[in-house]
């Protein structure tokens, strides 16, 4: 039987949201605030577009030929907090033979999120901070639940990619940089560190949804910046 669930919106090619050519289905609903998101309109768990985990995965059985090498990424919002729906996508994707990642802040506890965590083949899993009260400062939760998952994954095996996005007068410090890098680098299930540079793409969005939006006079990173968090992580030993 199929399940209901609400999606964002969906993109048949995506190049940057896992390993290949990948189509990325975008779940509704976050229980994350980030001073920084570009999507708000994914907050809202009533909000997208109502569909079902069947039509879900015939849409993407469409471009099977175009992502055999790379597969699908379930993002969000936060995708972990419509489990039957996600793990119901993730099982029907794994009886086509379909390589899956899930996309996600890790903000649903363990204890939840663990059957769509055992089902994915890989976690894309997105760490806000280190640093608890920053995090929590800057989304509304602390780092708790992502590092326990962290902590999941490596009893497992399963494969992560860490993405981070660099925010000046937030995350883009040198010093949180060291020490994000110094902790990661004793998890043997990283394959890779992927740091997102802070845009202002989705700035237009806060003020169409009337929300307070703090960092409307905050500036991109600098190259030179960019180029210092990579170098950071290359010098620990991290795959870029």
């Amino acid at each position: 039987m199929s399940v209901k669930g609400r999606i964002h919106s969906f993109e048949t090619f995506g190049a940057v949201d896992g390993p290949g050519i990948r189509s990325v289905v975008f779940l509704q609903g976050c229980p994350l605030r980030c001073v920084f998101c570009h999507n708000p309109d994914s907050w809202r768990v009533n909000g997208g577009k109502k569909t079902d985990s069947a039509t879900v995965v015939n849409s993407i059985l469409q471009y099977r030929s175009f992502i055999k090498n790379g597969g699908v990424t379930i993002s969000g919002g936060e995708p972990l907090m419509q489990m039957d729906f996600l793990v119901d996508i993730l099982q029907r994707l794994k009886d086509e033979g379909i390589h899956t990642a899930i996309d996600t802040a890790g903000s649903i506890p363990l204890s939840k999120s663990k059957p769509a965590i055992d089902l994915a083949d890989m976690l894309l899993l997105d760490i806000k901070s280190l640093n608890s009260m920053l995090c929590e400062k800057m989304t509304g939760k602390s780092n708790a639940n992502a590092l326990e998952i962290l902590r999941y994954c490596e009893q497992t095996g399963k494969k992560v990619w860490i993405r981070h996005v660099l925010v000046p007068e937030y995350t883009l410090k040198k010093r949180l940089l060291e020490e994000l890098a110094v902790f990661l680098k004793g998890y043997t299930c990283i394959e890779r560190v992927e740091l997102l540079p802070f845009h202002k793409m989705g700035e237009f969005k806060w003020k169409d949804l009337g929300k307070n939006y703090k960092l409307y006079d905050l500036e991109q990173p600098e190259k030179a910046d960019i180029v210092m968090a990579n170098n950071v992580f290359r010098e620990h030993g991290f795959t870029m």
